[in-house]
């Protein structure tokens, strides 16, 4: 959970004293979540997902999570983040990578 919290965190350009302040904690409390694995209260917990807009599924339903590579994970999670106009621009490059892939086949 800590390497999300701390992936999503600095996507967004925040840094832990920032974080901290968003969610009423001390920024040692944040970095003791990110990199030593201390689970959160449920009421910060809950309010780090929203902020960052982690899926809580990969938490509670690690089993899921599994069978994904660690690549496609990673895009999944990045993919979170986007807009829906930035969306838009990623399903073009992937219809356009299948239509490629089906012209050599």
């Amino acid at each position: 959970m800590g390497k999300a919290i701390k992936s999503a965190r600095e996507a967004k350009g925040w840094t832990q004293e920032q974080l901290a302040q968003l969610v009423d904690r001390s920024p040692r409390n944040v970095m003791y979540i990110e990199n030593r694995g201390q689970h959160p209260r449920l009421n910060t917990f809950y309010q780090l997902m929203t902020l960052l807009d982690i899926s809580v599924d990969q938490f509670f339903y690690p089993n899921t999570e599994e069978s994904k590579s660690d690549l496609r994970s990673q895009i999944d999670f990045e993919l979170n983040s986007l807009s829906d106009k930035e969306l838009t621009v990623i399903q073009g490059a992937i219809q356009g990578v299948l239509k490629a892939r089906d012209m050599e086949d």
